[in-house]
């Protein structure tokens, strides 16, 4: 169980953005490197914003991305996303927290609990997934806590700023989702 922080998820906004491309373009290349990034697929800060930009201004059933921004005592700290969007079916999830202070606290946890009903909800999944770079323990054990259920070990290259790398697959589906949610409510 996480400690008791003042924590609140709101939707990604054109002000954000910064927070994004300095976590992506200024975080320690090592610890890219341990979360299974390939530091040549990195983004330009422009191309980060047209992107990030666009999917704000998108209908949730068009986009193919939806950010969540986690705020520790008022201020933005991390973003839950999923991409991959099938609208009405299903999407892979992602979670950062930006600032390394912020990270092994529990907010991890906290920040997908928030934001699995959002994705559920507003994009009318079945299922979400989910493949942390095998070698990251962090996503992985977190994933675990939540419910998620482990599907298989594989090698693929799990995203477009990814290196080929050994994956560990998750999946909550919407049902098991509904049963956990129970679960976590009545133990919080």
């Amino acid at each position: 169980m996480s400690v008791n922080f003042n924590l609140k998820i709101r939707d990604l906004n054109t002000d954000d953005i910064k927070y994004i491309a300095d976590y992506w373009l200024k975080s320690d290349k090592s610890f890219l490197i341990s979360i299974g990034v390939d530091l040549k697929k990195l983004p330009t800060r422009n191309g980060l914003d047209i992107m990030l930009t666009k999917q704000i201004n998108l209908p949730d059933s068009e986009k193919s991305s939806l950010a969540m921004i986690l705020e520790l005592n008022d201020q933005p700290t991390g973003h839950c996303n999923v991409n991959e969007i099938s609208y009405g079916h299903d999407a892979t999830m992602h979670l950062h927290l930006w600032n390394e202070d912020n990270r092994k606290k529990g907010l991890g946890t906290d920040m997908i609990l928030k934001s699995l009903p959002v994705f559920f909800d507003r994009l009318m999944l079945n299922t979400i997934w989910c493949e942390p770079y095998a070698l990251n323990q962090a996503p992985n054990k977190t994933l675990e806590k939540i419910g998620f259920e482990f599907v298989k070990r594989y090698v693929t290259t799990p995203g477009s700023l990814n290196f080929e790398q050994e994956v560990n697959r998750y999946k909550l589906t919407r049902v098991r989702f509904e049963k956990l949610k129970k679960t976590h409510h009545n133990n919080a």
